[in-house]
């Protein structure tokens, strides 16, 4: 432990083995310089994670091991205290320049920091990975090995995992790359065990750890809501007090009114993407994912939402309404329409009529000529649902963008053609999509109470979904090929 009682890791190994992203993903931060050519860290470099202002845990970016056999058989010749051997160490090769890397990694070690040992299990254990074990075994400090396999060779897996067994107190498989939060949160849990004078400082750090992922969720779902209950009751309207080509302007005034939900779905998937941290690169979405469609796009309406049926089945969930959301849902088309359709998603959008005709459009003359074009706001329950989908699916894939994985190429080869649901609302059940009928009337009735009830219920039906997703594997809002 260090002197000032923070819980210190040194991420430490052979030079372009992962260390740099390991880094990056623990601590979250966009800021550790990663490069594919190794050498490429000369000095230590120690990212702190700081929670409610208050420094929980740091990380330290280390160069890699520059001479490890020559470096494991001085520390065997070495006769003084094991407590001073690092220091020694560092004192005895200070200014050998052919060193400099090697005394440079000790200097955390040398202040206290336990030691995560990254390698690249996609390839095979070789002898100087041996000196490199022994040598951090010899130091006495804390230890965790971490595989962290740069490609898909998963065969030499199991070889690591028995040398590593000799020389650490913990072993973990984790793709810096492709790390989930709860993966994340595994790992950090398997460091409480390595040492049981670290295990207090560790609980705390995890702790925490899950507070404020807790908060982050809150914060999500508030931002989940102030998009939908604005996108609910937007309109926009322009007067005209010449002649106009009235086709023409309602389809300009309906682009607009377009895109004034999409720059508030935008801004509000900005805002879910600072709270993860994701604050310098950008996020690639993956390369399936449905988001890379537009919010008014065939496709999406295709592929996220409720089905015609369990749209019908929602209505009536929502009580004395039924006639009257099922008509919005349908813009007047009747039951037998949808049971005409059946299962076909495809037909959806169709039958919603397409974006011109998610919102109303109302022309009225004006007092002193002229005519007044009002768009909006959007009268169809499906909206929400879309809405909603696209917004889950966004934080699935936030959350799940390790910070170290940048860089990656992505492709978006094997996107499905064939209609399939991909979002979360239609898997949810009759008590969640009740919730979500009684919200939709509530936001669009300016009653404030109910808004305000119907908000709080919205709320907690998010964080519980957020929540199982944290705790997911599982990548969402991706479409294949059947």
């Amino acid at each position: 432990m260090t002197p000032d009682g923070i819980p210190e890791f040194a991420i430490v190994g052979h030079p372009n083995e992962g260390k740099s992203s390991v880094v990056s993903t623990l601590a979250e931060d966009d800021s550790v310089r990663i490069s594919p050519a190794p050498g490429e860290t000369l000095q230590c470099r120690t990212f702190p994670v700081t929670i409610d202002g208050r420094e929980i845990i740091r990380f330290t970016d280390t160069p890699g091991f520059q001479n490890p056999r020559q470096t494991l058989q001085w520390m065997r010749e070495y006769s003084g205290p094991d407590t001073l051997m690092v220091a020694a160490f560092r004192q005895a090769h200070a200014d050998r320049k052919e060193f400099r890397d090697d005394v440079e990694l000790f200097l955390p070690i040398e202040r206290g920091a336990g030691i995560i040992y990254v390698v690249d299990g996609s390839r095979p254990v070789r002898g100087v990975d041996r000196s490199e074990m022994e040598i951090l075994r010899l130091t006495g400090r804390p230890r965790m090995a971490v595989i962290n396999c740069k490609d898909d060779e998963t065969g030499y897996i199991e070889a690591w995992k028995a040398e590593f067994r000799k020389h650490f107190n913990a072993v973990r498989v984790f793709n810096a790359h492709k790390a989930t939060y709860a993966e994340r949160i595994s790992l950090l849990e398997n460091l409480e065990n390595i040492d049981q004078d670290w295990q207090p400082a560790l609980e705390t750090v995890i702790s925490a750890f899950k507070k404020d992922w807790r908060y982050r969720n809150l914060q999500t779902a508030e931002i989940i809501c102030t998009l939908l209950e604005a996108s609910l009751t937007h309109s926009v309207s322009r007067n005209f007090t010449d002649r106009i080509d009235e086709a023409s302007a309602k389809k300009a005034l309906q682009a607009r009114f377009n895109q004034d939900i999409e720059e508030m779905e935008r801004t509000a998937h900005q805002k879910i993407r600072r709270l993860f941290k994701h604050n310098i690169f950008n996020v690639d979405l993956p390369p399936q994912s449905i988001l890379h469609e537009d919010l008014f796009d065939e496709r999406t309406w295709q592929l996220l939402g409720l089905t015609p049926k369990q749209l019908i089945t929602a209505a009536g969930l929502g009580g004395a309404a039924v006639g009257a959301l099922v008509d919005v849902a349908a813009h007047g088309l009747t039951f037998g329409i949808f049971s005409a359709i059946g299962g076909l998603v495809g037909a959806g959008w169709a039958a919603f009529g397409g974006a011109e005709r998610l919102a109303k459009t109302k022309v009225v003359g004006m007092q002193l000529g002229g005519t007044q074009i009002h768009v909006g706001p959007m009268g169809n329950i499906q909206f929400l649902y879309i809405l909603l989908d696209r917004a889950l699916i966004y934080y699935s894939h936030i959350i799940n963008w390790a910070h170290g994985r940048r860089g990656l190429p992505g492709s978006r080869e094997g996107a499905a053609k064939a209609p399939v649901k991909a979002g979360f609302t239609t898997q949810w059940d009759d008590s969640a999509k009740r919730l979500c009928v009684e919200f939709f009337k509530a936001v669009r009735s300016g009653d404030d109470s109910g808004r305000d009830a119907g908000r709080k219920a919205m709320k907690g039906l998010i964080i519980d979904t957020l929540e199982i997703i944290s705790r997911s594997e599982r990548p969402y809002g991706l479409v294949f090929k059947q």
